[in-house]
């Protein structure tokens, strides 16, 4: 509990910023409860804070127990390190909307908690302005690799956002461990290689590289059978949209020296990019897909509109 205690206080006290005179409530679930405790242990020290406990759910995006949903609809501020995510459930988003400050923590592991927040969250948020100063606006994002990456975006008329991890005014809200700048771009083209983490192997061999097509903003061809086998069984349900080309991002955490196979923890990863494929409507597009895989990308060159762009490094 000493080693999650240091990451606790940075969520609590640097990410949330936690005020005496705030209620709080920490939700978490069996699989969870250490991470949980940690939190409820800091922000109890501030205010009466609030636990709850439940069961783990079987996938992610469950809505929670109704208490827990009213709870966090009640709350001032919350924070949710869950196995299944609440990112994107009614119950997240309805908090937010009623004001609630809060982070989900997805899947965390006490691994990725220590290191993912063993952090100064003012600099990422730095990094992060650093970078989108760069790309917003942009009219053509060019990322390429030595693995063999080379693919273009078009952002079009989409918004780029930063998750700095810092969540200080109502109703905003953050993944934690956080940093990243990321658009769901209107168009793409090209190819692109993951040779970092990638769902359902993580952390790939060093000798291991997944490939993907990219044509008019679709994935039209995937070399590894696992991941073209989760993305089919998408395409039953919502046919071509399962195959959207659904976001790119940049990685600005400074403090995530390595891959350690978490997607939560490598997106983030300094000077890595991560495309997605899927759902794209809580990122500022409009596909609506029952997956969102993301896969992470070693040693990116990126250029916008030309002019290659300056990333962190850890």
């Amino acid at each position: 509990m000493t080693d999650l205690r240091a990451a606790a206080e940075t969520a609590v006290e640097q990410c949330l910023g936690l005020e005496a005179d705030e209620s709080c409530v920490i939700v978490t679930d069996d699989k969870r409860q250490p991470i949980g405790e940690a939190l409820y242990d800091v922000a109890s020290e501030i205010t009466d804070a609030t636990l709850l406990r439940y069961p783990p759910g079987d996938q992610h995006g469950e809505e929670p127990p109704s208490p827990v949903a009213a709870a966090m609809l009640d709350a001032d501020v919350f924070l949710a390190p869950t196995t299944k995510s609440l990112s994107h459930t009614r119950a997240r988003g309805a908090a937010n909307d009623a004001g609630a400050r809060g982070a989900t923590l997805p899947g965390i592991t006490e691994d990725v908690f220590t290191t993912g927040l063993d952090a100064d969250y003012e600099t990422i948020r730095q990094h992060c302005e650093d970078v989108l100063a760069q790309v917003e606006g942009a009219d053509e994002l060019r990322v390429t690799t030595p693995a063999g990456t080379d693919i273009t975006f078009e952002p079009g008329d989409r918004e780029w956002r930063d998750d700095t991890g810092i969540v200080h005014e109502p109703g905003d809200f953050s993944n934690l461990p956080a940093g990243e700048v990321f658009v769901s771009p209107e168009n793409a083209n090209g190819t692109y290689v993951v040779d970092g983490t990638m769902m359902p192997h993580g952390k790939l061999d060093a000798d291991e590289q997944l490939r993907f097509e990219v044509e008019d903003g679709f994935v039209t061809e995937i070399s590894d059978r696992g991941v073209r086998e989760q993305v089919e069984a998408a395409s039953e349900q919502v046919g071509q949209d399962a195959y959207n080309l659904a976001e790119l991002g940049i990685g600005t955490n400074v403090a995530v020296t390595e891959l350690v196979g978490s997607v939560l923890l490598d997106e983030k990863a300094a000077g890595t990019v991560h495309i997605a494929i899927g759902d794209d409507a809580g990122i500022g597009g409009d596909t609506d897909a029952p997956l969102h895989l993301d896969g992470i990308i070693r040693e990116p060159t990126v250029y916008a509109d030309g002019e290659e762009v300056e990333l962190p490094s850890p």
